[in-house]
């Protein structure tokens, strides 16, 4: 506990820092500020060796933590309202962006593990499902590192480009906000273009997003059983605990009616967790790994993001 004491403070306090500046600043996300604050340290200063073995925890166990109580800000009666349609069409745009990556990606010489944390993490929610996929596969440290880079880097992109290409079609909120919920990879960069487009659009886009948030618990479970079928699972069970904990969650939050205050301070403890994880996973993250690999990435990055826009606006416009 003493090696682990000295990095795990340091990213609880960043977690803590970015959650209150998140206050200070409503639409600057806690979890984007500690990515960006764990890059900025990484790069430039010399981050001490005391710290890793905390940073590891932090990364790791902290960060699932933070999944669980993510699940308590996911009620299924929410997703369900939005209609079948929606629901098929979120499910399609995770699957197919997803494996579709990962085709891409071997067809243009990307390493699978890369290509499944890059599909991951732009077709179900950004760094968070990186981190959260990362621990069902082997993979690199730099491969980790590099998808949660892209994610920042093409969602940070689409919050100015997808109010601009939504706008030019003249689609009703509804539709904006579906297209915009199930297209965008973090759920800050999604509040980002919902604020920008206007309320209607907001409320309807976080619900999609959400419902891909939600379908990281069975995208896991997919991934670990063909990662068992290959010999290479890092997983004993089909789910893991921390995304049996995630789907309880939601459950619990959709038929109990929990306290207010209880959901308030669990919303809390979420944030902190997962931006205490993130200022972790952004401490890995150094300009000259990333220099090192290569361009085929950043191409995956993109054509990833082509591929879930395409499925989700046409599913959206045929389903929605």
């Amino acid at each position: 506990m003493t090696r682990v004491r000295p990095g795990l403070t340091a990213c609880l306090a960043a977690g803590i820092s970015s959650l209150l500046l998140n206050r200070l600043v409503p639409g600057l996300s806690a979890l984007l500020v500690a990515i960006l604050a764990g890059i900025i340290v990484a790069n430039v200063v010399k981050v001490p060796e005391s710290l890793e073995p905390g940073r590891a925890v932090a990364a790791k166990h902290v960060l699932r933590v933070g999944i669980v109580l993510l699940g308590f800000s996911i009620s299924l009666h929410d997703i369900t309202n939005l209609g079948w349609g929606v629901v098929l069409t979120v499910i399609l745009t995770v699957f197919i962006g997803l494996f579709g990556t990962i085709a891409i990606g071997t067809r243009i010489g990307v390493s699978r593990s890369q290509s499944v944390l890059i599909g991951a993490g732009f077709s179900i929610c950004g760094a968070a499902a990186v981190a959260g996929v990362e621990s069902t596969i082997k993979r690199k440290d730099s491969d980790v590192a590099t998808a949660i880079g892209l994610v920042v880097i093409y969602g940070t992109l689409m919050i100015g480009i997808v109010p601009l290409v939504l706008g030019l079609f003249g689609f009703d909120d509804r539709l904006n906000g579906l297209m915009t919920g199930a297209s965008i990879h973090e759920v800050a960069q999604v509040v980002a273009v919902g604020g920008i487009m206007g309320g209607g659009v907001l409320t309807v886009a976080v619900i999609v997003k959400l419902a891909r948030v939600l379908m990281l618990a069975p995208v896991i479970a997919v991934l670990n059983l063909l990662e068992r079928g290959r010999g290479t699972a890092t997983h004993g069970s089909p789910i893991p605990a921390f995304v049996a904990g995630f789907i309880g969650a939601s459950i619990a939050t959709t038929f109990v009616d929990l306290p207010a205050t209880l959901l308030s301070a669990i919303s809390i403890a979420q944030t902190i967790c997962l931006a205490a994880a993130m200022f972790a996973l952004g401490l890995g993250i150094t300009f000259s790994a990333f220099k090192q690999v290569g361009y085929r990435p950043v191409l995956l990055g993109g054509l990833s993001t082509l591929l879930v826009a395409a499925v989700a606006s046409v599913g959206m416009i045929a389903l929605g």
